[in-house]
């Protein structure tokens, strides 16, 4: 299924945290907390101001960006659970 967000939507995958702390702890899935990293899979056509002008969206598909903790609406899109959020819901792009 092919899915392409809206205006200054875009479309996220979570990025995997790792199993293991620093000091080789291993961390049980239960406890572990939902990775704020994420990479786009699509974005929206961009922000549309009140003259009706649209402003293209600073990120891009591919990049990999951090999100607030508590951002997005999950969405299921053939088995994948992913994010959709608004461009202001990203706090940055990661450099490679």
């Amino acid at each position: 299924m092919k899915f392409r967000p809206l205006h200054d939507r875009v479309l996220v995958r979570r990025l995997e945290q790792d199993e293991k702390t620093a000091g080789g702890i291993i961390i049980p899935e239960t406890a572990k907390e939902k990775p704020q990293q994420g990479e786009i899979i699509s974005i929206g056509t961009g922000h549309m101001n009140d003259n009706g002008q649209v402003t293209p969206l600073a990120v891009k598909e591919g990049d990999r960006v951090l999100f607030t903790k508590w951002s997005g609406t999950e969405v299921t899109i053939d088995g994948e659970e992913l994010l959709v959020m608004k461009e202001s819901d990203i706090m940055g792009i990661l450099a490679a």
